[in-house]
Order: C-alpha cells, then sequence, then structure tokens
C-alpha cells in the first residue's frame, strides 16, 4: 500500500473514531498532495508524497517557531499536534550524530577546506539526507565544520 492509499485508510478510521484533529490534518496532507499532483500533471510516488509531506511539517515547524515568540500557546498546540500526525507518515529522521558523520564524508570526499565550500558540501549531503533530515540541522552542523573555531 502507498503512501497516498494510507491517508486515504488513516482518513476513514479518524472518521469513524472522531478524532478530529487528526481528520483535519489527514485532509489538508492530501488537499497539498491533490495541489502537487495537479501542478506535475501526474501521480504522485511516494518519494514525491514524502517531498510534500516534508514541506507541510517544515511549515508546521516555523509555524511553531513564531507561534511561541509571539506567546500564542494555543496557537503552537495546534500546529505541534498537526506536526505529530505529520511525522507518523514520515520515515524516520536522521540523528545529529548520523547527520555529522554524513558531513564528514562529504568534506573528505570533496576535499572542502573552509567556508568558502559550504554550497558544495551543503549539496552533497543533502543529497544524501534527501528526506530524511532538517536542512536546518544540516546547515548548522556544516557551518561549524567548515569555520575555524
Amino acid at each position: 500500500m502507498g503512501l497516498s492509499e494510507k491517508l486515504v485508510n488513516d482518513m476513514k478510521e479518524a472518521m469513524k473514531n472522531g478524532e478530529k484533529q487528526r481528520l483535519s490534518t489527514i485532509r489538508q496532507l492530501r488537499s497539498q498532495i491533490k495541489n502537487a499532483q495537479i501542478e506535475s500533471g501526474e501521480e504522485l510516488d511516494d518519494a514525491a508524497v514524502i517531498k510534500v509531506l516534508n514541506n507541510a511539517a517544515k511549515k508546521r515547524k516555523d509555524a511553531m517557531e513564531m507561534y511561541k515568540k509571539g506567546g500564542r500557546e494555543d496557537l503552537f498546540a495546534i500546529e505541534e499536534a498537526e506536526l505529530a500526525v505529520i511525522q507518523t507518515y514520515l520515515p524516520r529522521q536522521l540523528g545529529e550524530a548520523e547527520i555529522a558523520a554524513i558531513v564528514a564524508e562529504v568534506i573528505s570526499e570533496t576535499g572542502a577546506q573552509g567556508a568558502a565550500d559550504f554550497g558544495k558540501v551543503m549539496q552533497g549531503v543533502m543529497r544524501r539526507t534527501q528526506g530524511l533530515a532538517d536542512g536546518k540541522i544540516v546547515q548548522q552542523l556544516v557551518r561549524a565544520k567548515l569555520t575555524p573555531a
């Protein structure tokens, strides 16, 4: 069963169980996936669906950050609940140690020396961690490795 079918089945289950928050989030995700299908003109495979889900998760994280700064705990809690639902459909994210190991590999492979090679290293790391790591964490780790202490 593909990810899109899983979302449909989970949406039906959430309806039956009266899980309003989960149902609402899944409907939003299905809408975003449908929009991406219309944009591309073809059915999305699981990798493309994961990209849509990652984008949705990133939006939730950004909104949570803004609500936290603004002192809006009520809206923060809503975004946090939606993010939790989205994360159930995403593959396991790499930990910082795993990302740091990939960063070290890419730096040695590319022969990166300093901050001037930041883009080259980021490109290599993001290609390897596609969908499995938060870009902000990758960016922080790459910057830390390339910037002399």
